[in-house]
């Protein structure tokens, strides 16, 4: 199976692995799962760590790549077609890294790994 990562998910799978449900943990260890991670949450990673909303996490922003590499997740870059998606997307939510996995895992049609519940509003399908 393949799956999203959201960001929040993302943050606790490489630094506090006990904070996932029971579910995102098996599903993440699957050794048959191919786990996505998007631009999007590199991104978001970096702006809050350079604003300093994402204290302790400073590590994971100067050395994502290789956390990424060592962690086996495969990068999902923002194609054209998934930020026209985003954009396009009617449901009321502002948080425009939350549009964009919506966007990218409707356009894959895969489930995100997100205990996130407005991403339902996008109807995207939900792991947690």
């Amino acid at each position: 199976m393949k799956v999203l990562l959201d960001t929040c998910t993302l943050i606790w799978a490489t630094l506090s692995p006990s904070s996932l449900s029971h579910e995102a943990q098996q599903t993440i260890a699957d050794e048959g799962n191919v786990i996505l991670v998007s631009a999007a949450s590199a991104w978001e990673i970096a702006t809050k760590v350079r604003l300093g909303k994402l204290p302790g996490a400073e590590k994971l922003e100067r050395e994502y790549l290789d956390v990424m590499e060592d962690a086996g997740y495969t990068q999902l870059a923002i194609d054209v077609e998934s930020a026209l998606r985003a954009g396009r997307l009617t449901a009321d939510h502002r948080d425009p890294v939350d549009r964009m996995l919506a966007a990218q895992a409707l356009g894959l049609d895969i489930p995100v790994l997100s205990p996130d519940p407005l991403l339902d509003r996008f109807g995207v399908r939900r792991v947690w």
